[in-house]
């Protein structure tokens, strides 16, 4: 099961390849995943139906009782034959539906295969952790799938609205599942169905979440306004997700824990009120509709409510029927939409108004379309017959509530009726006054696919009793009545016949006044979903603009004050409630008199921060504030807190100078006494309340330190660096989303100082284009041969004299020259000391980035592109793609990172230790760095151009003006 899950993605990921080497033929190799799940579904018919499933798990997190976990029983079975077999002829069927040169058709085919690849998953998954996951998965592809053809405004706009209402579903099923796995006490589904919890308010509340999940996704009215929007895809998406995959995907959660929570009080309400109100709702509004593909989706959306309402009877035998229609459903509405395409590829229209004698031009593609209407209509023998009269037989067997259902599921037939035979007429009839629609011919390639889907529920309606073993094993999971329905083609004249009958009758009659039911139905219809849910966004968006109108204020004081006083407000909210100061020792100033020191000296220089009125004193100040901090940790005995401390505050103080050239030397904000009076007591206030907090809880301690057990476990390892272990090894995954969040951060803050593309080539490159400019310039001037190996030593830095001579210091210069190579032996010594010293791939990046600052601050935007010529995102994507293969690396061999380890010795330098440990903290290092460069660039080289600019000053350096200053 794995293997096939896997192959649709690894074969999706190759599809630019495959498609730019065969085109269009690529479909045919693409169809090969989804068609061998096809043969290994079928193989395992026999062992589904005979209640033997199949079951593959993998602990994912076993402390939560999470695994992804595979099951194929009868309904899977059901599924996957449904979801590999039609993806299989959609597949085929794209081979002959786009052309070689189609825009965005590799993108397009790996995301159809990767879709049906989730749908696999989704359908096998046996818990719901991982089931959520495939749920989410095929929304984002069927985002990607539905937004084909981006350039069009249409296509936007209804991936999007799909994408919203389906994942807002989503994220109120995982709601759901996360209280139904708790009560239940696992999350594994079938032991949940089994043995379900007691139907308690918190299920209760659960339950509802699931199905706001499951009916979003189905399509149920209030959330059926997605699907008819979704039309704008291509043909062989809407017959693929919105006939037989995505939209059954609702369908199947409802069927799959119904046999489990069909008792509680809520579910039988929902269900069926909601399945019978979108069965009509649809059904109606398909009557007066014009476009093909538009008669289709809202059939879908009333088909849809029906097997909502079969699916969630909660009783055998509609769970029997709900199954069959399952398959009916998908056998006679995939090949109508893939008919649909074929038409409107021969004719160049939807339009059924402008569409006539197009069966006779295509009688081939018109035959094809009636079979498969026939089954849509329930006309014996097809599949959908037989479907039809084992919902009405099982809806006729049961309470009061069941037969208003049946009432309005008859009502729903008549219409599913009228516009099948209203989709037949409009696409193939000859019509007066209409002249013939010209067409060309169709391949028979083109025509197969749902010709073979066509013939299929015409063999399976006779044939309806050879998947009866297989649909039983399903619905025996609910209690059995006293006489059990048996699926077959014909039962006798009953009941189910007659209203079978008087179905075909009222679609036959609403056929025949189809104007004026068009007539009738535009002048009572209700405002269309799409427009209720355009108003909502545009609502929405008012509103948060109001708000954000009213909070947003541009006060970064405001803000500050309004953070600290509801951190205040909560905080003695709790101290004053709960008291927990009570039974806890009284505080101890400190443990040794120099933290005393080391702290009044930190508080006055964050006192001193109130005084001054320079912005670049406020910086300073408030830099020594942090480096009182790392002072601390020195006097605690914390080397490796130290070590970082000071090099994130030398860093962003460098960062805060490099800003502050852009802004006035002064403080600006004039603070009225009143306002002082305010700030100063509520700032005192915040941080005495924090000071309380962190006492209370740290004397408040019952459990023995970890610390000593930490020590002893690193010992064990041959290791004596606990800071680093834990970071590389214990938190490792905790790192490394870290250290993604990092990256994010810093290219968001260098997109905003960029403000747009980087049409102008990248940086480095052109400051070194400017620096070769300069040098030969200079060499022109002084008569040396550019690059000249003997040309007198002119500078201590390479790109010293670009800058302006008053803005040249030779001191710095110096230092810059004679510090930097042993600074980066300094980091490279920090990163591969850390198992045993303090150190570590993020103090070593950040030692590094030091170095490539002196440079900058020493010789300009040019000395830095000197310094570092690779691109800050190439250290930053190489220290990712590291951290992250490490990582995966351990996760497969089940061991975090401890992936290799390998001990050897060395003549010169001894016993050394080379672990997969030290390549992930490579990996950190190179992204550290990489986010410092780019930072260093776009706060200061970046904005060195600006400077230069505004000041008209030439930005080639050939001019020895050229160069502004740092």
């Amino acid at each position: 099961m794995t293997a096939l899950i896997v192959c649709h993605f690894v074969l999706a990921a190759c599809a630019g390849p495959l498609v730019r080497r065969l085109g269009r033929r690529a479909f045919l190799v693409l169809a090969v995943p989804p068609a061998a799940a096809t043969v290994w579904a079928a193989v395992r018919w026999e062992g589904a139906a005979s209640g033997e499933p199949v079951s593959w798990s993998w602990q994912w997190m076993p402390a939560y009782d999470v695994s992804v976990s595979l099951r194929l029983d009868a309904l899977a079975e059901l599924m996957v034959l449904l979801a590999a077999g039609i993806g299989t002829l959609v597949l085929l069927y794209c081979a002959s539906y786009f052309d070689d040169d189609a825009p965005g058709l590799a993108g397009f085919a790996g995301n159809l295969l990767a879709f049906a690849g989730a749908m696999l998953a989704l359908v096998l998954a046996d818990d719901l952790i991982s089931l959520y996951v495939f749920w989410e998965l095929t929304t984002v592809f069927s985002f990607l799938l539905i937004g084909y053809g981006s350039e069009r405004k249409s296509n936007r706009r209804s991936a999007l609205q799909a994408l919203t209402v389906t994942a807002s579903g989503g994220l109120a099923m995982l709601v759901g599942f996360l209280i139904i796995g708790q009560t239940a006490g696992t999350y594994r589904i079938s032991t949940i169905v089994a043995d379900p919890p007691e139907a308690t308010p918190a299920v209760s509340v659960a339950v509802v979440l699931v199905l706001c999940g499951a009916l979003s996704k189905s399509a149920i009215w209030p959330f059926s306004l997605w699907l008819p929007n979704a039309m704008a895809a291509p043909t062989p998406v809407s017959a693929y997700l919105h006939a037989a995959a995505m939209v059954k995907a609702g369908v199947y959660l409802v069927a799959r824990l119904a046999p489990a929570f069909a008792d509680v009080p809520v579910w039988r309400p929902v269900v069926l009120v909601l399945g019978a109100a979108t069965m009509l709702l649809g059904g109606w509004r398909a009557l007066r509709l014009h476009d093909l593909k538009l008669v289709l989706a809202y059939g879908t959306v009333s088909q849809l409510g029906f097997l909502t309402v079969l699916a969630g009877a909660g009783n055998r035998d509609a769970a029997l029927a709900a199954a069959v229609m399952i398959l009916g459903h998908a056998l006679f509405k995939a090949p109508l939409f893939l008919v649909t395409g074929i038409v409107d590829h021969a004719a160049g229209t939807r339009d059924l108004r402008r569409l006539s004698g197009v069966g006779r031009a295509l009688p081939h593609v018109c035959a094809v379309a009636v079979l498969a209407a026939a089954s849509m209509a329930a006309l014996p023998p097809f599949l959908g017959f037989a479907a039809k009269e084992a919902a009405f037989e099982a809806l006729l067997e049961g309470n009061p509530v069941d037969r208003w259902v049946l009432a309005a599921t008859v009502v729903g037939s008549a219409l599913t009726t009228a516009y099948t035979v209203r989709f037949v007429w409009g696409a193939f009839a000859r019509k007066p006054g209409v002249p013939d629609t010209p067409v060309h011919r169709v391949g028979q390639a083109f025509l197969a696919p749902p010709a073979l889907l066509a013939v299929c529920g015409l063999v399976l309606g006779p044939g309806v009793g050879w998947t009866d073993r297989l649909f039983a094993a399903y619905a025996d999971t609910f209690p059995a009545p006293a006489h059990p329905y048996h699926l077959s083609l014909w039962h006798g004249f009953g009941i189910a016949l007659l209203l079978s009958v008087l179905a075909w009758a009222g679609g036959a009659v609403l056929f025949a006044g189809r104007s004026t039911v068009t007539r009738i139905s535009r002048r009572i219809a209700w405002p269309t979903a799409d427009s209720v849910f355009g108003h909502l966004l545009l609502g929405l968006e008012r509103l948060a603009l109001q708000i954000t109108g009213f909070v947003q204020r541009g006060s970064l004081t405001g803000y500050l004050a309004t953070i600290l006083a509801v951190l205040l407000a909560g905080q003695l909210a709790v101290l004053v409630t709960d008291r927990p100061w009570r039974g806890v020792a009284g505080p101890r100033l400190w443990d040794v008199p120099l933290q005393g020191a080391v702290a009044v000296l930190t508080c006055a220089a964050g006192l001193s921060c109130l005084t001054v009125s320079r912005r670049m004193k406020g910086v300073v100040l408030a830099g020594l504030t942090g480096y009182g901090a790392a002072l601390l940790f020195v006097v605690q005995g914390a080397p490796d807190l130290a070590l970082t401390q000071f090099c994130v505050e030398t860093v962003s103080m460098v960062v805060f100078v490099l800003v502050l050239r852009r802004m006035p030397v002064r403080f600006e904000e004039s603070v009225s006494a009143w306002r002082r009076a305010a700030r100063i007591p509520l700032a005192l206030a915040a941080a005495g309340t924090v000071g309380v907090v962190v006492w209370v809880a740290a004397a408040a301690r019952t459990a023995e330190p970890a610390g000593a057990a930490m020590v002893e476990e690193t010992a064990r390892h041959g290791l004596k660096d606990v800071v680093a272990t834990i970071l590389v090894d214990l938190r490792s995954w905790d790192t490394m989303g870290e250290s993604a969040v990092l990256a994010a951060a810093a290219i968001g803050v260098t997109s905003l100082i960029y403000r747009h593309r980087r049409s102008e080539g990248p940086m480095a490159q052109e400051d070194l284009r400017g620096r070769t400019a300069w040098s030969l310039t200079t060499s022109r001037l002084t008569g040396l041969p550019h690059g000249d190996e003997s040309a007198p030593e002119r500078s201590w830095l390479a790109a010293g004299e670009t800058l302006a001579p008053e803005h040249r210091s030779v001191v710095l210069e110096v230092t810059a020259r004679l510090l930097f190579h042993p600074i980066l032996v300094l980091s490279v010594y920090l990163l591969f000391c850390a198992e045993n010293m303090p150190g570590g791939g993020f103090v070593a990046g950040l030692v590094a980035g030091v170095a490539l600052i002196i440079r900058y601050l020493a010789g300009g935007r040019f000395e830095l592109a000197e310094a570092a010529p690779l691109q800050p995102g190439l250290f930053t994507g190489l220290g990712l793609i590291l951290t992250t293969g490490v990582a995966l690396l351990g996760l497969v061999k089940g061991t975090v990172l401890l992936a290799w380890s390998h001990k050897g010795h060395l003549p010169v330098f001894g016993d050394y230790h080379l672990g997969s440990t030290v390549l992930f903290d490579a990996g950190v290092y190179l992204l550290v760095l990489g986010v410092v460069l780019d930072i260093v660039r776009a706060l200061g080289a970046k904005i060195d151009r600006q400077i230069e600019r505004a000041a008209g000053v030439p930005t080639e350096a050939g001019n020895p003006a050229g160069g502004a200053g740092r």
